[in-house]
């Protein structure tokens, strides 16, 4: 299976620059896996594709303002960091640029002096381990100094940074942030719930490899990023009584997909656990968890538009995308929404 077969030409005016004015006002795109039948409503309208004992699975992770600009102490020199994961107590792998004299033992501060991080070694990749210094609590000094890490196809300014968060954020620790979530309103959750659809939460951390471009012609060749998750006891427990009875997991998004993906044993039940997935999914994969996948539009060529090609059959969703396409869709992070949706149940 080749990369190209999942290209798709997208006119750069349909890359969302801002999100919609209120979140459940996007457009939202159903496609039918089994039919191929394509509908168009608005994100509001979700609850209507949902029954009670349905199970909305969500990722409440939540983004750090993970872009650090600072300067060398010795010498003045600006440098950029963007934080990639703690990799215990105050110790980040991070990305900076420049970075071919951050040498172990360099130092380098931030904002006003707030912060200040020592290089402590070179990985793999050529990325940093560093080692923060700092008085207070670590995530009201990075509030402080940081700026949220928009994705690179955004290039227009943020004005209220909490449209960068779903509106159920609560576990720090996301480079980027879990899109598909950002159209629920807490309002729209109450209605979804009170109709009888257990809401079950996840923790997925988005890492920046989530935008790396699949560089290699055959997509079995591609190496995937890791990311850390959690999925706890009742959490799960939702989750499986759900299938049991015979009723649909919906997922919001790829990273709770791939949470429930990693976190199920060869028969779709779902235990505590907690760990790094590395899970490429892409067509031929067979689901054990997920009936029903609430999600963005996605780059061409990227390991995102293949885990739903997975779901729904590549022919399906590229005859999607085109139609999002000729229907003026936004598209990528600040988007409109998709669902894709199948109504046989569990046996």
């Amino acid at each position: 299976m080749k990369k190209s077969d999942f290209y798709y030409h997208l006119p750069e005016e349909l890359i969302a620059q801002h999100p919609s004015e209120k979140r459940d006002h996007s457009k939202l795109m159903v496609l039918d896996y089994e039919t191929g039948e394509l509908t168009h409503n608005i994100f509001s309208d979700i609850k209507n594709y949902l029954e009670k004992g349905d199970c909305l699975v969500i990722n409440d992770t939540k983004v750090i303002p993970a872009r650090l600009y600072g300067t060398r102490k010795d010498t003045g020199g600006k440098i950029e960091f963007v934080l990639l994961k703690c990799i215990s107590g105050d110790d980040w792998e991070v990305i900076l640029k420049p970075g071919k004299r951050a040498v172990p033992g360099r130092q380098f501060v931030f904002g006003d002096g707030q912060l200040e991080a020592t290089v402590i070694k070179v990985v793999e990749g050529g990325n940093r381990i560093v080692r923060f210094t700092y008085q207070g609590l670590f995530n009201e000094v990075l509030d402080q100094v940081g700026i949220m890490p928009l994705p690179p196809y955004i290039t227009e300014k943020l004005e209220d940074k909490n449209r960068y968060q779903t509106v159920y954020a609560k576990n720090d620790g996301s480079s980027a942030a879990p899109t598909a979530g950002l159209h629920f309103t807490k309002e729209l959750l109450q209605e979804i719930s009170d109709m009888g659809v257990s809401i079950a939460k996840v923790t997925l951390h988005v890492g920046l490899g989530t935008f790396r471009p699949v560089k290699v012609d055959d997509i079995l060749d591609h190496k995937m990023h890791e990311e850390w998750f959690y999925i706890d006891r009742e959490n799960a427990e939702k989750v499986n009584n759900t299938r049991r009875s015979g009723k649909r997991v919906f997922s919001v998004g790829t990273t709770s997909t791939r949470v429930l993906e990693s976190a199920s044993d060869d028969k779709g039940i779902l235990s505590e656990k907690e760990g790094s997935t590395d899970i490429f999914i892409y067509p031929g994969y067979q689901f054990k968890v997920v009936d029903c996948l609430i999600t963005n539009y996605h780059l061409p060529e990227s390991t995102l538009i293949m885990l739903v090609s997975a779901l729904a059959g590549r022919d399906k969703i590229m005859k999607a995308y085109q139609e999002a396409i000729d229907k003026k869709y936004r598209f990528f992070s600040f988007g409109d929404a998709m669902l894709i949706k199948k109504e046989n149940k569990h046996e």
